[in-house]
């Protein structure tokens, strides 16, 4: 599992494990935040493509799924 603080994600850098449709390389563009302002989710902007997808920031967690960084 990845160790992420949740307050430094935008702009952050990651790689799909498993690319498709060429898109591999990700960067976080904008946080959602409930009335509190604790992160909910976040839009990972696909670096080749520029397609732009909202997702639980918690997924990124996932080390079968995303990696901290361009790699």
């Amino acid at each position: 599992m990845n160790r992420i603080n949740p307050r430094k994600l935008l702009l952050s850098k990651w790689t799909a494990a498993h690319p498709q449709h060429r898109e591999k390389h990700f960067l976080v563009t904008e946080l959602f935040r409930d009335e509190e302002g604790t992160v909910l989710e976040v839009e990972l902007q696909a670096v080749l493509t520029k397609r732009a997808e909202r997702l639980d920031w918690q997924i990124l967690k996932n080390n079968e799924h995303w990696l901290l960084g361009w790699q």
